[in-house]
């Protein structure tokens, strides 16, 4: 059963990103905007191409990626883990080199939530003894 287009989703923090993935000329637009334009840090843009870089791809695959919630770098590792998601639909020997880079486990890390009595999470008030 042979597609022409290969659908992922990818999370981080709170961003959701839906990816397709269509062979192509290496073309990625975010959100209707060109990726360029969209991530206009250079580091942000490197994150969400590394699958392809682990699996010498560059160039083969041309990127649809619609992504909600978060920042700019959450946004871009999130993308990351929709293309590396499916890269492995497209082709399941890409699975060992994207598993070795660790690109297929969903980074769990989110902000830990305000406990009441303190300042943040776990930051506490300044102790005074009088």
């Amino acid at each position: 059963m042979e597609h022409n287009r290969f659908y992922a989703t990818g999370k981080r923090k709170t961003s959701i990103a839906r990816v397709w993935l269509t062979p192509g000329t290496g073309k990625i637009s975010v959100n209707g905007r060109p990726f360029d334009d969209y991530f206009d840090v250079e580091t942000a843009r490197l994150i969400a191409e590394q699958p392809f870089a682990a699996t010498n791809t560059q160039g083969k695959f041309d990127v649809m990626a619609t992504i909600k919630g978060g920042g700019k770098s959450g946004q871009s590792e999130a993308i990351r883990h929709g293309i590396a998601r499916a890269l492995q639909l497209y082709d399941e020997t890409l699975r060992l080199p994207l598993k070795k880079a660790g690109l297929l486990t969903r980074d769990a890390r989110k902000k830990e939530r305000k406990k009441y009595g303190l300042a943040g999470a776990r930051k506490r008030y300044q102790f005074s003894k009088r």
